[in-house]
């Protein structure tokens, strides 16, 4: 099956089309700058070299034909007629408690994403362009919405409620719900392939190091524990958010800043972590370069950052009674092994022991950076978020069709 992977934000679109037979990307790419002046679609085939092309774009309709043309281009593209998409897979940020798992896209679950909006209005609304936006140009194709929660659900609800009044949760579904799922499930599984081990098996401690950060405790193929919460803010500092924190201080820093909720919620959110504590950048490359010139406060931002992982990692294993594996991934984790060494010094009394040349030669690559003596296998794996919206696609796809055969 083709599947056209599609990944909307507020003013971009990314994509993939994958053959989800031979898992192969057959091409992939993004528009960006969507309603702003100089919009730029940038399109890579799997076997040709990349194209830009500039114009006017002015929504995310005009920038799904965009991406069609592209895809049916004689000189840039992988299909001869649309009819060859065979289903769009859609990621979509929130769940909510509603949806558990991926689903078919049809009139009554765009009505029920849209009235979730409230539980992530930065990310579902977007969402949900791209998705009315393939609706309409795509509509042989079925639609599914894949969620970035749907792994976290069977959470046990000590590890998903707050020390709120009870009350709040059942009015207004206040819990934590985690994100990064498909990163998290990605990796993790294929960390029990490396090990040659059922999935079912195994306690994995699986770390999502983007702008973005979180952690999570998959025991026995479920997340039972998961760093973000009810929105993406909670947990591992980040490249512009703050992590965990003291609610009390941003109530204070309103009182005092007179600031609204929307200029809080913008300090936390795009204002603070390593951008916050450095002054300077949300990019861990820039952090390092500058921590190496001896700049102080990139050095705080650096050990903050790594400290907090460490910390995770142990009450992680706390949590699961052990761990089999640690898998690094996302933009940092994949590239960074000053951040994956930081993590992981010091923690021999829990047997997790690195190979720092396996970890120095380890940049985006598939990669085993145990020390050989270390209780605990530790692994580098760049995700692959697309392949599993693609493939969830595939599935819940052929399952609607075997339950309604034409």
């Amino acid at each position: 099956m083709k599947v056209l992977v599609i990944n909307a934000g507020s003013s971009s679109v990314k994509y993939q089309m994958i053959d989800t037979e031979t898992e192969i990307c057959l091409a992939k790419g993004d528009v960006s700058r969507i309603g702003m002046a100089g919009a730029v679609l940038t399109h890579k085939p799997h076997d040709r070299d990349a194209v830009k092309i500039s114009g006017e774009i002015l929504d995310h309709i005009m920038a799904i034909e965009h991406v069609i043309s592209m895809l049916l281009s004689p000189n840039h593209g992988v299909i001869k007629d649309k009819s060859e998409i065979d289903a769009v897979g859609h990621r979509v940020v929130h769940g909510g408690e509603r949806f558990t798992e991926s689903t078919l896209i049809g009139t009554e679950v765009l009505a029920e994403l849209r009235d979730m909006i409230d539980l992530a209005p930065l990310h579902n609304p977007h969402n949900i362009r791209g998705i009315t936006a393939c609706m309409k140009i795509l509509e042989h194709a079925p639609q599914v919405a894949v969620f970035d929660t749907a792994l976290h659900h069977q959470m046990p609800d000590y590890a998903y409620m707050y020390g709120i009044p009870y009350v709040l949760y059942t009015k207004y579904q206040i819990r934590r719900y985690g994100f990064h799922g498909m990163s998290h499930r990605y990796v993790s599984v294929r960390a029990a392939k490396l090990m040659d081990r059922k999935y079912e098996d195994l306690k994995i401690i699986t770390i999502h190091l983007g702008n973005g950060a979180s952690i999570a405790a998959i025991d026995g193929g479920i997340s039972i524990d998961t760093s973000m919460g009810l929105t993406p803010l909670e947990g591992l500092m980040m490249g512009t958010r703050s992590g965990d924190m003291d609610p009390a201080i941003i109530l204070r820093i309103m009182s005092t800043e007179e600031l609204s909720l929307h200029e809080a919620n913008t300090l936390l959110n795009k204002h603070s972590g390593l951008m916050g504590v450095s002054g300077r950048s949300s990019d861990m490359r820039e952090i390092i370069s500058a921590m190496d010139e001896d700049r102080k406060r990139a050095r705080l931002a650096f050990e903050m950052y790594c400290y907090r992982i460490k910390k995770y990692i142990g009450a992680y294993i706390a949590a699961m009674n052990g761990a089999d594996a640690i898998v690094f991934t996302a933009g940092v984790g994949e590239n960074s092994p000053r951040v994956r060494s930081a993590v992981l010094a010091d923690m021999d009394w829990f047997g997790i022991k690195i190979d720092e040349e396996k970890n120095a030669d380890a940049l985006a690559t598939e990669s085993d950076i145990s020390a050989e003596d270390s209780a605990v296998n530790i692994y580098v794996i760049p995700t692959n978020e697309e392949l599993v919206i693609a493939k969830d696609t595939d599935r819940v796809v052929r399952e609607q069709a075997d339950k309604n055969p034409t």
